[in-house]
């Protein structure tokens, strides 16, 4: 670990370095939690190593990261929070800059949140309703912030009928891995719902929906919760915050944490929308955002949960039919297997999109 304290040696951090370990299980940074020593009291970095083939342009990552932070220190100290707590604080170098390069790579610091921990699974209606919180307060302390001036740092992200022009229907059309034939119905599921997929990207053309500042990794283990109280502290994992629609955030915890199953659930006769979850969800999060929201906003809440599930399920199927080049597979069949259970998904939300919007009614009348 010396080559990390060396690195550190060129942020603007406190104390004497005492170790470094690796930290956190994911799977495109690489992460270490850093101790030093400021005069007996411990204090506790992350440091992490940014994946720059995944990131290519790291400054206008990190100009977007340093603004939205930034931002919301100002916000939760106005609003008698913690700031230090509550959001992110990144450090920066002893040279003025947001990241420090060596040997091609790119390294960021940030401070690490005490006495908190993370859930990998939704495991009750109460922690879910908590996550909701989370990306609520997340949305609200942000509505007044102006997205425009973020970096698009991954253009077209939920543009999902540009992802059915540009990537769906060329992966069907020219079937590089011979396997269109094993996913016809897939197929055709999906070509029957290309109405839809415009209908959002069409309403921020139309001057119906507001830009905001958007997470777009609304999974359950990027809310930090307090060790004691169970509390949510704080959302983390800010790579691809750019601009976007509040309703993206939404859809996507939902398709993520009110799903009966897992993400590539074989037996799809158990993929189903959990209402429970899904008003858990909705009413931590439109009780921190429901009142920045618009009324377009809320009314396509929960048309977007379907609409996000749609998307992810023609991603799967189109890195199927182009032989698994973007997402990490365990065997062959994984990413249609995947495809499958989106799509199962998908069709129960339609099922139960009456109940869906008169959930999110009682929650905002």
């Amino acid at each position: 670990m010396e080559k990390i304290k060396e690195i550190l040696n060129n942020f603007n951090v406190r104390g004497s370095f005492v170790e470094a370990k690796l930290f956190g299980s994911g799977h495109i940074n690489k992460t270490y939690i850093v101790t030093f020593d400021d005069g007996g009291e411990e204090v506790k970095y992350i440091a992490q190593r940014v994946n720059t083939n995944v990131f290519s342009n790291i400054d206008e990552l990190m100009e977007n990261v340093f603004a939205v932070t930034t931002f919301l220190m100002d916000k939760i100290e106005a609003n008698g929070g913690d700031p230090e707590r509550e959001t992110l604080h990144y450090i920066g170098t002893k040279q003025g800059e947001k990241y420090y390069s060596v040997d091609g790579g790119a390294y960021r610091v940030y401070r690490f949140v005490d006495k908190s921990k993370c859930y990998d699974s939704v495991t009750s209606p109460k922690l879910f309703e908590k996550s909701g919180i989370a990306f609520g307060r997340f949305q609200r302390y942000l509505s007044d912030f102006p997205a425009e001036s973020l970096s698009e740092t991954i253009p077209n992200f939920h543009d999902t009928a540009w992802r059915y022009e540009n990537e769906f229907l060329p992966a069907v059309e020219n079937d590089v891995a011979g396997r269109a034939d094993a996913c016809r119905d897939e197929i055709a599921l999906i070509k029957s719902r290309r109405g839809e997929m415009s209908k959002l990207v069409d309403m921020i053309e139309n001057g119906e929906l507001p830009l905001r500042v958007t997470h777009n990794d609304t999974k359950l283990n990027n809310v930090m919760f307090d060790e004691d109280t169970d509390d949510a502290i704080c959302v983390i994992d800010l790579d691809t915050v750019m601009p976007g629609l509040a309703l993206y955030d939404f859809g996507d915890s939902i398709r993520y944490g009110a799903s009966t199953a897992a993400e590539d659930e074989k037996d799809t006769e158990k993929v189903k929308l959990d209402l429970d979850l899904f008003e858990a969800y909705a009413r931590g999060f439109l009780s921190e955002a429901g009142d920045s929201l618009t009324d377009a906003e809320l009314d396509n809440l929960a048309f977007s949960a379907k609409l996000i599930t749609l998307e992810l399920a023609m991603r799967f199927l189109t890195d199927y039919l182009n032989g698994d080049v973007y997402f990490k597979t365990d065997y062959p069949e994984h990413n249609l297997v995947r495809a499958r259970a989106q799509l199962a998904l998908a069709l129960d939300m339609e099922r139960k999109m009456d109940e869906m919007n008169a959930i999110i009614k009682s929650l905002t009348d």
